[in-house]
């Protein structure tokens, strides 16, 4: 795919007044050094709407986190582009080791398998890379046989495959779940990747149909766990997309968030220090 740079002067003039604060549907927007609370980080503009990173904290321990995004945010998404996409920071206030930063990302039709995810879409990396690694992902070349290298099976969940298709650019490969329901003769509306890059976990992706948003869901969804994990942090269970009538909000988030110790020694939850 792609990558297109959307937020042009002109767009930031015209739709500046849209980026007012948004407050996350899990928690207050004023928690930032408290134990308990939600935290924002980044806003960027989508459609007509705003989209917002957040973190929520329970007992100094993150639970969950996510993106908001404002109802009009629907509204005015480009339809003469393959692939939009917006990079976003975490709140540095805090730390979700090992989540890196966000990458929501606009589409019309792919990533590929071919008429499976076909349908217009908004998919969000959660990265466990730095952003100047994801950089360097070009998928091409010499990158390409590196890029579809495969972890250890114990780091991916069991069920998942890597199909016969080619990594992305700034992405890497993605593993799918056959048993998915687009796989099975169903409507592709809402589903869960894993992404790697040279054989280590690269993201964790939920990818929603514009149109399965627009029946404005509350769901909250099993995501399934490897045998073991790689690096120490805190792991999301489920995976949530619901949305808020009262403050016209979609929020899609990553919830459940328990600390594994992972395979190397493993670093104790106290010790996790803030973002840089």
């Amino acid at each position: 795919m792609k990558t297109m740079k959307v937020l042009t002067a002109g767009l930031l003039l015209t739709t500046a007044a849209a980026l007012m604060p948004l407050r996350p549907a899990l928690g207050c927007d004023e928690c930032k050094g408290k134990k308990s609370g939600t935290t924002l980080g980044d806003q960027t503009i989508l459609g007509n709407g705003t989209a917002r990173t957040w973190v929520t904290l329970k007992d100094g321990k993150p639970v969950a986190l996510g993106v908001t995004l404002s109802e009009t945010a629907l509204t005015g998404l480009p339809e003469n582009v393959t692939h939009q996409e917006h990079t976003m920071s975490l709140p540095k206030q805090v730390n979700v080791a090992p989540f890196d930063h966000i990458q929501l990302d606009w589409t019309q039709k792919g990533p590929e398998p071919a008429n499976v995810y076909d349908k217009p879409h908004i998919y969000i990396h959660f990265y466990t890379i730095t952003r100047e690694q994801q950089a360097k992902i070009t998928a091409t070349g010499k990158d390409a046989a590196i890029a579809v290298k495969k972890p250890d099976a114990k780091f991916i969940p069991a069920g998942y495959i890597l199909p016969p298709i080619p990594a992305l650019p700034r992405m890497g490969a993605h593993w799918i779940d056959p048993k998915s329901p687009e796989f099975n003769k169903e409507p592709f509306t809402n589903t869960f990747l894993y992404g790697t890059y040279n054989g280590k976990m690269a993201f964790w992706e939920p990818m929603i149909t514009k149109a399965y948003l627009e029946t404005k869901p509350d769901v909250r969804l099993p995501v399934a766990q490897p045998g073991t994990y790689e690096v120490p942090g805190y792991y999301p269970t489920h995976y949530s997309v619901r949305y808020d009538a009262q403050r016209k909000e979609y929020t899609i988030a990553l919830e459940g968030l328990t600390y594994r110790s992972g395979a190397p020694a493993a670093v104790k939850p106290q010790q996790l220090t803030k973002r840089k």
